[in-house]
């Protein structure tokens, strides 16, 4: 992608130098230039570039001698050099210290922009090495679920993929929309990287910048260009988690990111051509956001091409015994430790408790007893005592010494689990909770609060 790319031009010859700032910016390109290699270097101190042009013989600081300082730097911005016909050997020795490529003069406009091309696209690579090594790290971990609410979301995954339809991923928090959407991703065939950011964790004023980049000087502290994420998303997907949390302002340009295909940086009055995948999720419902406001109606029907729900974890109870079993493997393995497997008890425990949390809370707890194990069975006293008081409150009573007998501790214990179970079975609404607990509403604000809980938060 050469819309945007800047490129330094280094060169003591005032014709040659304006030539090649003539035919790059033809070719799309944001150009630099400079006399000799001490300004050359003093620019790419100050600002982000993409790649460097130079000739070899230049009084002063020459083309060789700049190279082999932004080596010395650690600077990554591929150096192409610029030799005459019959000095090829010159070239020869600048690409043994590192420069990307030559290019001969009298210059062959399609070898030049063939060149320019290929080095650009190996620093946007560059660029995104520790992006690619955070993703990495964070893991894929795999689709575990027989239930046949799960066997119709892989293959809606398996249908998705390969188009290029906009995806609206709906959801309890826990229940893994950002593992759909990677496997969507995987499932799509696009050579770019999947790109995920948080709607509801990053103020409005920071969000936007963060998906549209800026240039320097659009704003106090933007000391520099930085890319966003919309362009690090290019010909890959981007997925915006909890949409619903979007500041209206910035969904009226996202919208017109998707109509148009090109965005703007803050700062910059150059468009910016894009080709990504949008997948956004919301833990709300969608069409209730719209009503109130949330959500622009305009926005949700272009992003709800294709429209996949999640059911949560207390919806597919078959599957709760296959998760537990997968989570313990993978985290006694990641402790060193060998097979362990579920004891009766603890297994008809997981399968009466209300799961506020989803996945991500069976998740967190079998890794608590991967942890606590130390034998080959996961039994009752590895688990937290509030799922137990939901399924077996007499083995709770039993598996507790008289030195820990605690009247309060354990009313306490035992009312935050019934506040989970009833903001769980009424999806967080408070006037449906307060009726099943057979309390006023007032009670329920009272114990809420008592206790630190919300909806969807468990202890």
């Amino acid at each position: 992608m050469l819309n945007g790319a800047r490129v330094l031009v280094v060169d003591d010859e005032p014709n040659a130098l304006r030539m090649l700032e003539i035919l790059l910016r033809k070719f799309g390109c944001v150009v630099f230039s400079a006399p000799d290699g001490k300004t050359a270097m003093e620019i790419v101190r100050e600002k982000p570039i993409d790649l460097v042009i130079t000739d070899l013989n230049m009084p002063g600081m020459s083309g060789l001698e700049l190279l082999a300082t932004l080596r010395s730097e650690n600077q990554t911005i591929p150096v192409i050099v610029v030799t005459a016909y019959g000095t090829v050997e010159n070239a020869v020795a600048a690409m043994k210290l590192g420069a990307f490529d030559f290019i001969i003069r009298p210059l062959d406009v399609a070898q030049v922009e063939m060149i320019v091309r290929r080095a650009l696209e190996v620093h946007r690579v560059l660029q995104e090495n520790e992006f690619l090594r955070d993703e990495m790290n964070k893991g894929w971990g795999e689709f575990v679920g027989q239930c046949p609410a799960m066997q119709k979301i892989y293959e809606l995954i398996r249908q998705a993929g390969p188009s290029k339809a906009s995806i609206f991923i709906i959801g309890e928090t826990g229940t893994g929309k950002e593992l759909v959407a990677r496997a969507i991703h995987t499932h799509s065939g696009r050579h770019g990287l999947f790109v995920a950011i948080n709607c509801a964790a990053i103020p409005a004023d920071i969000l936007e910048s963060e998906l549209f980049g800026y240039v320097r000087g659009a704003f106090t502290g933007a000391h520099k260009d930085r890319v966003g994420k919309f362009e690090l998303a290019h010909e890959g997907t981007l997925f915006l988690d909890e949409i619903t949390e979007m500041n209206p302002s910035i969904q009226a340009k996202l919208l017109r990111v998707l109509q148009e295909s090109r965005i703007d940086r803050l700062g910059s009055n150059q468009s910016i051509d894009i080709d990504i995948r949008i997948i956004a999720a919301t833990n709300r419902a969608p069409l209730e956001a719209v009503q109130a406001g949330r959500l622009r109606e305009d926005l949700y029907y272009r992003i709800n091409v294709l429209g996949i729900q999640l059911p949560p974890l207390r919806e597919r109870r078959e599957d709760i015994p296959l998760l537990a079993h997968y989570f313990l493997e993978k985290y006694r393995q990641s402790l060193g430790g060998g097979s362990v497997k579920l004891s009766t008890e603890v297994t008809q425990a997981l399968m009466g408790y209300a799961w506020p949390g989803n996945v991500r809370e069976l998740e967190n707890m079998m890794e608590r007893a991967a942890v606590l194990s130390q034998g080959v069975e996961v039994g009752v006293r590895h688990l937290p005592q509030e799922i137990l008081y939901t399924t077996f409150p007499v083995i709770v009573l039993s598996a507790v010494d008289n030195d820990d007998l605690d009247l309060e501790a354990g009313v306490a214990t035992l009312e935050k689990t019934f506040l989970n179970k009833a903001l769980a079975e009424s999806a967080g609404n408070k006037a449906k909770a307060a009726r099943i607990l057979k309390i006023s509403e007032r009670t329920l604000w009272y114990k809420l609060k008592k206790y630190g809980l919300t909806a969807g938060n468990s202890e």
